[in-house]
């Protein structure tokens, strides 16, 4: 008797939907980020606001970490790897990120980041030779094609093609650090946890070190406006979401890891709407679901 039958799912089918649920909650947790972070720059400047975040995010994973009594890297190989993709995706990234929400609005900001799949489809390619089924590079272009959509209403007041720029560097570095997350031998070594921890933690040094040569403490407010917004940014946003993508690309291609971008801007704009009042037009709406169906038909993508 097959014990697979009825409700029962393959082994293959059930590390998928688990895959998947860890896309979904990873794209929720970063899209709400996109509004909270654009309420906190009210009390601090951009880069300044990337070191406080990471600073509220680097302690609580390291504390979880050492209470689970991960360990630390062993080898120089290691160390080299954590310091490349805690370069990549957690500094770079995370300050052109912050740079870009600064000039543009919640909403395209958020559309923005669904460019990264895009970017690690081409790097992965480069790099890795990791390509795509065709199953895959439909879902890049669904996805694609409904971050368009909802990139339609967002140009307008406010936005700035710089801000666009920063937000598009922001997407391609943390293109290149999920791809180093598959490409260098040291990481596969050191748990998603641990790695994670680490590579916020260095992110808070360079940070920190290059919020005087470009802004001023004094213009940060020390307030609940921005404790508040920043405990949000500094934990669930980037401790939490940080680790759930590490352990999405154990379990994934980078290429289909990346699928979190796709989800992004759809929870980005919901939370806009919600918390800020900006209207979702037929265009979201559209683009929306695009998105959704994007990332359905790449998180299944065999390859």
């Amino acid at each position: 008797m097959n014990r697979y039958r009825g409700t029962h799912l393959k082994p293959e089918q059930a590390s998928n939907r688990v895959t998947v649920g860890l896309v979904v909650l990873t794209a929720l947790l970063i899209g709400l980020n996109y509004t909270v972070m654009k309420q906190a720059l009210d009390h601090t400047t951009p880069l300044a606001l990337a070191a406080l975040r990471t600073t509220v995010g680097a302690p609580v994973l390291l504390a979880v970490a050492f209470i689970r009594r991960e360990q630390l890297p062993k080898t120089r190989q290691q160390w080299v790897a954590v310091w490349w993709i805690s370069l990549s995706i957690t500094t770079v990234s995370s300050g052109f990120l912050v740079l870009g929400i600064s000039r543009l609005s919640p909403g395209l900001s958020a559309m923005l980041s669904a460019t990264m799949p895009l970017f690690t489809a081409i790097i992965a390619v480069l790099v890795i030779a990791e390509f795509p089924g065709r199953r895959g590079y439909f879902g890049l272009l669904i996805g694609l094609l409904g971050a368009v959509f909802l990139a339609i209403p967002a140009f307008g007041s406010g936005n700035t093609t710089l801000g666009i720029v920063f937000s598009l560097i922001s997407s391609i570095s943390w293109a290149a650090g999920a791809v180093l997350n598959k490409r260098l031998p040291g990481a596969l070594e050191i748990s998603p946890l641990m790695l994670v921890a680490l590579q916020i933690t260095f992110s808070a040094v360079c940070l920190h070190t290059a919020v005087p040569f470009f802004e001023d403490w004094s213009e940060t407010s020390f307030n609940w406006g921005l404790t508040i917004p920043l405990l949000y940014a500094g934990i669930p946003s980037l401790a939490v979401t940080f680790y759930l993508f590490a352990s999405v690309l154990r379990r994934a291609p980078a290429i289909q890891g990346a699928a979190v971008a796709y989800l992004t801007p759809f929870f980005g704009v919901l939370f806009s709407w919600l918390l800020v009042g900006d209207r979702l037009g037929t265009a979201e709406m559209v683009g929306g679901l695009l998105v959704i169906a994007g990332v359905a038909v790449l998180s299944t993508d065999r390859r």
